[in-house]
């Protein structure tokens, strides 16, 4: 999965001046203060600057939960304090979703409270399984679930393991964030309990990212995205319906 940050600082206008909310979403929600604008970081990341932890809610689609048709997928990134810090909206088309599965390729366009895409993330059509090493899923450790965090210079920067049993029940799912010897935990990616009923009858689910307060705000990026691979490979339902797990 690929994550590039649109735009160019003079292409942004003030961060004074928030819209309360993007075209299409509730009128009742509550965003996250607009930040001043901070030196070297790229516009639209100022919030990620304020925060140490986030929180991803998926959105539950009706189409999807009546027909299981597979319709595309949107996020809420919240704070904390439930103020909502980005959106976010898979990208593709109807029959790349049917079709496809959890494997599908698709673009993520992750939106700030003026409506402005900040983050776009990509991820191509691969396998996932490591009986097709040669062409896995990208932050993808052939035997382990394992992923190997780099920066923009494709410098190995962190490394996110998961459990050998990407399955629970009444619990949450943790992916530790470590250093890149395994030596030191630095932060974790959590796929949270939503409850039975939703846990059973839809793949609407929960994440919490944590990391530290003072980390780039280009690898908390990073760390966010590679939450959205983590949903896709292991929690997304797969083909006939069936919620996905990893056993390794």
């Amino acid at each position: 999965m690929a994550v590039n940050q649109p735009g160019s600082p003079g292409a942004q206008p003030p961060y004074s001046i928030p819209i309360p909310n993007v075209p299409g979403q509730p009128s009742d929600t509550v965003w996250m203060p607009a930040p001043l604008p901070v030196m070297n970081c790229p516009p639209g990341l100022e919030y990620l600057t304020q925060i140490d932890q986030i929180l991803i809610h998926q959105q539950i689609e009706l189409l999807e939960v009546i027909t299981g048709f597979e319709t595309a997928n949107k996020y809420e990134i919240k704070n904390v304090m439930g103020q909502r810090v980005y959106f976010a909206t898979e990208e593709n088309d109807c029959c790349t979703r049917n079709c496809c599965g959890p494997l599908r390729p698709f673009t993520m366009e992750i939106v700030d409270n003026m409506g402005h895409t900040v983050i776009l993330l990509t991820r191509p059509l691969r396998c996932a399984t490591c009986w097709c090493p040669c062409c896995l899923q990208e932050l993808w450790h052939p035997c382990l679930p394992k992923f190997t965090i780099q920066n923009e210079a494709e410098e190995d920067i962190f490394t996110v393991v998961g459990p050998c049993i990407v399955c629970s029940c009444c619990e949450d799912i943790n992916f530790e964030v470590k250093t890149t010897d395994e030596q030191y935990s630095v932060g974790r990616i959590s796929k949270q309990w939503t409850g039975l009923v939703r846990e059973l009858f839809t793949d609407t689910d929960n994440f919490g990212v944590q990391f530290p307060l003072d980390l780039d705000v280009k690898m908390k990026a990073v760390l966010l995205g590679a939450c959205f691979l983590i949903d896709f490979m292991f929690f997304e339902q797969g083909y006939h319906r069936h919620q996905r797990m990893g056993v390794w």
